[in-house]
């Protein structure tokens, strides 16, 4: 039995209005669909949380799909192993307490298991700003299209409200660095108050301080992942992704924490 185009368009346009209305208010918004984000998510997510993913390329996994250089492959250590585990991704041993993954299946299997666990994830959509209270507490995102941001149109944006957000927006750390642009005077959760940003790679001092760098920044923003590092002045790690599942898992239970 055939259908019409018209009736294709609608199917499209009646499923994403009733999505888009039902994620206005969320308990926590996650800009970036990186390892650390959809971690984060996924974990928010089974405790029942209403969660946005906002990614702004076509496609979330970060700068997994790539692993390093190309090579689909990432390293994983020891202590990140049972979160893999959980998502069913296979790792084959190489070196004492390390591991080499597919990229392709990790990022596959992650983000099906998000989708699965209640995450709703938004592509091809740029959180551009922050929605303040008082001046010092965050509530929401600012969303616009993309496309709409790359062809520097002047286009009025949209806002979701969100009790908490979480910045997994890599090294560019762009919603911290939003908010210290739009706020100068604000002071953040950092040693000089400001944005120290990320150091040349050193993976080992990397994996160790990004799960300590995951924290509160800014009141209801957290970061995690390497917008964690960036935000903290610690250095990159290249093609090994351990840490930054680690710092998705304890963003997600600092959230809890907080929205208890």
């Amino acid at each position: 039995m055939g259908i019409s185009e018209i009736e294709v368009t609608r199917g499209i346009l009646e499923g994403f209005t009733r999505d888009f209305l039902a994620a206005l208010k969320s308990d926590v918004a996650v800009v970036g669909g990186g390892p650390s984000g959809m971690t984060c998510a996924y974990y928010l997510a089974g405790e029942g949380l209403k969660v946005s993913v906002f990614e702004r390329n076509l496609h979330v996994g970060g700068g997994m799909w790539g692993g390093g250089m190309l090579f689909p492959r990432i390293v994983i250590q020891e202590e990140a192993r049972a979160i893999l585990d959980s998502f069913k991704v296979r790792l084959e041993p190489f070196s004492e307490g390390y591991y080499v993954g597919d990229s392709v299946e990790t990022v596959s299997k992650v983000t099906a298991a998000a989708v699965d666990a209640g995450v709703k994830i938004w592509v091809g959509v740029s959180v551009e700003d922050v929605l303040i209270r008082e001046l010092e507490k965050v509530a929401g995102v600012v969303l616009n299209w993309r496309a709409v941001e790359l062809a520097q149109l002047h286009v009025d944006p949209l806002a979701m409200e969100a009790k908490l957000v979480v910045d997994a927006t890599g090294h560019e750390a762009d919603v911290v660095r939003t908010i210290k642009r739009k706020i100068p005077d604000c002071i953040l959760n950092t040693t000089t108050g400001d944005v120290l940003g990320e150091m040349p790679m050193w993976a080992e001092v990397g994996e160790s301080m990004i799960v300590e760098n995951t924290r509160e920044v800014y009141p209801n923003v957290l970061v995690t992942g390497m917008a964690a590092n960036a935000v903290y002045g610690a250095p990159r790690m290249g093609a090994i992704f351990g840490g930054m599942f680690l710092s998705g898992k304890k963003a997600a239970d600092l959230a809890i924490e907080m929205l208890k």
